[in-house]
């Protein structure tokens, strides 16, 4: 239990340091423009890379400023390209997701077993459970119409969205970007 206190005492720290500000400004930004980038494998599942800089955040910086910058880009993506009602609903689902991120990676060893149960939590608890509440609340319909599809299609995205972030975050790491983007303070 202290070491989870430890971990969201330091994630909450973060956020006093400008470098982490510029930095989750800099992935904020890379976030709007790769959301414009997207491969439709059919009418319901793409696969996307806006959700890689968001990831490395929950990386780099925790759960608390994960879910944070989690919340505060889903409002501005919703601001620079609605689609569909805005519902607060889903900004604490994809805070949740943040936290949820944050958790498995903060200042642990970044393993592809780790990317896969992250990215399975994610899955199940908020793209699959919560989203499909909010939606049921929104638009009526009945969880149990809209669950099947959903889980569906988390379950066929959940090992491609794995290896994607996976190879992409190990590349990254490799370059020595994840050193100089968290600066002076000490490494995971």
């Amino acid at each position: 239990m202290r070491k989870w206190n430890e971990r969201f005492t330091s994630s909450y720290r973060e956020l006093k340091h400008a470098r982490t500000v510029t930095v989750c400004a800099l992935m904020g930004a890379a976030a709007i423009v790769l959301g414009s980038l997207s491969i439709y494998v059919t009418d319901t599942i793409r696969i996307g890379f806006s959700g890689i800089p968001n990831k490395i955040v929950h990386y780099l910086f925790g759960p608390v400023t994960g879910s944070l910058f989690a919340g505060t880009m889903d409002v501005l993506k919703y601001l620079v390209k609605p689609s569909g009602p805005f519902f607060p609903g889903f900004t604490l689902v994809t805070m949740a997701a943040g936290l949820i991120y944050g958790c498995f990676f903060y200042k642990r060893t970044l393993s592809f077993g780790r990317v896969m149960a992250a990215h399975l939590a994610v899955a199940l608890v908020c793209n699959v459970f919560l989203n499909t509440a909010c939606l049921s609340f929104l638009y009526g319909k009945g969880m149990a119409v809209l669950l099947p599809p959903r889980l569906v299609k988390n379950l066929i995205m959940w090992p491609i969205d794995s290896i994607i972030f996976y190879h992409v975050a190990k590349a990254l790491d490799m370059a020595g970007v994840f050193r100089a983007l968290r600066g002076n303070r000490a490494s995971a």
